[in-house]
């Protein structure tokens, strides 16, 4: 064992690194309560009548639409037309994200991640729907696909 720690510097303990925030939260922003919004009923029955997992995942699909500022029907559609809600996820990804390579913590982690980047990453921020639509997926019909799911959870608002 001595002639292991010999010649070495070691260091023992914890490392305590900041957590960054996103620019849209702060520390009293409180959580908004969705129990009475029409937007997560409707979702919810969108998910179920699909028979989807992402169903369980209604409102935080809309807490990620409303933090990010994004159209609350974008996430849930392009979790359906790319895992059909969550049924064809792996490592919690809903979006195929990264062609299916990226793992996340959790659903709700997954949401908020790509919600977040959909909003402030130069490749997609401020760019009209079908702009961002052909980015995140260049194939002519992802597009239509995805305004199609949009509109049948709901008519546009």
């Amino acid at each position: 064992m001595r002639k292991f720690l010999k010649g070495g510097i070691f260091f023992l303990g914890m490392v305590s690194l900041p957590v960054a925030m996103s620019p849209t939260q702060s520390k009293a922003t409180p959580i908004p309560d969705y129990r009475n919004d029409p937007r997560l009923e409707t979702l919810r029955k969108f998910f179920h009548h699909m028979d989807c997992p992402a169903e369980r995942m209604a409102q935080v699909f809309l807490e990620a639409a409303d933090a990010y500022d994004l159209d609350w029907r974008l996430l849930p559609s392009l979790s359906f037309v790319e895992t059909t809600g969550g049924k064809a996820a792996r490592n919690n990804n809903l979006f195929g994200w990264d062609s299916g390579r990226a793992k996340f913590p959790s659903p709700a982690a997954a949401i908020h991640a790509v919600g977040y980047r959909l909003a402030n990453s130069e490749v997609y921020r401020g760019k009209k729907l079908d702009t961002l639509l052909a980015i995140y997926n260049p194939n002519p019909q992802y597009g239509r696909k995805v305004k199609s799911v949009m509109h049948s959870i709901a008519p546009a608002e």
